[in-house]
């Protein structure tokens, strides 16, 4: 089981908690990863990454092993400590926006 953890937003969407659990088939990686995620949750489809070009969408990071994972390749494998569920594949919403005039 690969551990994912999920900012508020997308919880209160999927109506679970902070911390879910998927299964993949063959190698971990970010596309199998969000691929399963998608397929439990169908609600999240689309709000981290495009529907069509499956890109990350451009305020949604993924941070693997404290490390910003938000621009690597989609079938890059994922640590041995994410895939065997040591560690968990954090999804993190980014903040916009700045200080008002």
């Amino acid at each position: 089981m690969i551990r994912v953890l999920l900012p508020h937003h997308l919880r209160t969407l999927a109506n679970t908690g902070k911390e879910v659990e998927v299964q993949v088939e063959g190698a971990a990686t970010l596309r199998t990863v969000l691929d399963a995620l998608e397929m439990r949750y169908p609600m999240l489809r689309g709000t981290i990454r495009d529907r069509t070009t499956q890109l990350r969408r451009p305020l949604i990071r993924f941070f693997v092993c404290g490390q910003d994972w938000s621009h690597a390749a989609m079938d890059t494998p994922l640590p041995e400590v994410v895939a065997t569920g040591q560690e968990p594949l954090m999804v993190v919403g980014a903040m916009a926006g700045g200080a008002p005039a």
